[in-house]
């Protein structure tokens, strides 16, 4: 059984944060009906029925645990990911909300985020998450290619795909759509298309992601034929230029919406926001009035819902050291095209921004950055290259040279 991990930066290193940031909720549904060959999450095949009574009892029990750390503290929102967490049933999602509500003062206009999969669409159970609460869904497309559907491993098809897309409309004001680029064998003329029936879908917010290939996947140990890197780039530009003439706003590196329809909850994980995370693997970040402290949970769901009941479902917790806080935030505000005030890194952080500067200075030398007395952003150059932006930033103690 491996242990707690807790790490204490030395004394005198105290934070001293103002002001808490805004607080969010992420509950991880590992369950998936079969694997992809390029996905690298936390997610486990679906053998059988899941326990999901057992496996609510165990979330819901989570939470309590860490109810002490966030005393007093409001929800803006809540996402429920996976796997695919639209294999639960619409009671068990009534059950958790009604728990979450019970035990946090939620926001009454919080947003409420169901990662759902076509293959799993039926009308009335979608219904039945709306009356749940969920107000918004997040719907893995990935794509509208049959070919590339197939190749992606995933279990629905083109028309699944379309039916999903209606059913949303019907019962949800609110939805994103999760697509992909750079596919296998992939032209540009095939991507094009998925951008056009993208718009045809008139979903508020798009996500369209670069496929990488990730260790631990089948696609890492027999990988796919994929599109070089000016292909890949020149479809990346053709996604960019075609959404932001269709009027969605580009506003992260793989998020477009229309105006309004960003989405809140990962606006919080981008402006360096607090987040409980509760489930198999699940991630937290929670901030306190002298520390910031990330933890994780164990990742086997069978591991996960035994260990909760001893208590011991946090495998690792770790207090972030001054060193470290200058790249974790700008691996999530540097993300976004609009930066971030100057500001909120000192709120964030409880750092002031001179922590950061010769970091700043050295990436707006290179023409990556912009910054002025009030807001620093990345330019066009910064985003493109944003993994060359944040290797600036990343500490250089013993256990991190650039």
């Amino acid at each position: 059984m491996p242990s707690t991990v807790v790490q204490v930066p030395a004394a005198g290193s105290r934070l001293r944060l103002a002001v808490l940031p805004p607080l969010a909720l992420y509950v991880h549904l590992p369950w998936c009906v079969r694997k992809c060959p390029y996905c690298d999450f936390n997610s486990h095949e679906a053998r059988g029925a899941l326990p999901e009574d057992e496996y609510v009892d165990a979330l819901i029990a989570d939470l309590e645990s860490t109810l002490p750390s966030v005393w007093g503290r409001r929800v803006h929102s809540i996402f429920f990911g996976g796997g695919t967490p639209s294999l639960f049933s619409a009671r068990s999602i009534d059950r958790l909300l009604a728990a979450i509500r019970a035990r946090l003062p939620l926001e009454p206009d919080a947003e409420i985020t169901l990662e759902a999969n076509p293959g799993t669409f039926e009308s009335d159970k979608f219904r039945d998450f709306r009356a749940a609460g969920v107000n918004r869904l997040s719907i893995g497309i990935q794509s509208f290619n049959p070919k590339h559907l197939a190749a992606l491993g995933r279990i629905h098809d083109e028309r699944e795909a379309h039916r999903a897309v209606e059913i949303a409309h019907a019962h949800f004001e609110n939805f994103n759509l999760d697509l992909m680029y750079a596919l296998p064998e992939q032209t540009l003329a095939e991507a094009n298309r998925d951008v056009e029936a993208a718009l045809a879908a008139r979903a508020p917010h798009l996500s369209f992601y670069h496929l990488t290939i990730e260790p631990n996947t089948v696609f890492f140990s027999r990988p796919p034929p994929l599109p070089d890197e000016d292909a890949s780039a020149e479809i990346g530009d053709a996604v960019e230029r075609r959404l932001v003439d269709a009027g969605y706003e580009h506003y992260e590196t793989s998020a477009y919406a229309q105006p309004g329809r960003a989405c809140r909850h990962n606006l919080n994980y981008w402006r360096f926001g607090d987040y409980l995370g509760i489930g198999a693997g699940a991630h937290a970040k929670i901030s306190f009035a002298d520390r910031i402290v990330r933890e994780v949970r164990t990742r086997t769901p069978v591991e996960y819902m035994r260990r909760v009941e001893a208590g011991a479902q946090i495998v690792e917790r770790r207090e972030l050291g001054r060193s470290d806080l200058p790249f974790e935030f700008m691996m999530n505000a540097l993300r976004l095209s609009e930066g971030f005030p100057v500001s909120m890194f000192a709120e964030r952080t409880g750092l002031p921004i001179v922590a950061a500067e010769r970091a700043l200075a050295q990436a707006e030398a290179r023409g990556l950055l912009e910054r002025d007395h009030v807001r620093i952003r990345p330019t066009v150059l910064g985003r493109r290259y944003l993994n060359d932006l944040l290797g600036l930033f990343l500490p250089e103690d013993g256990k991190g040279k650039r």
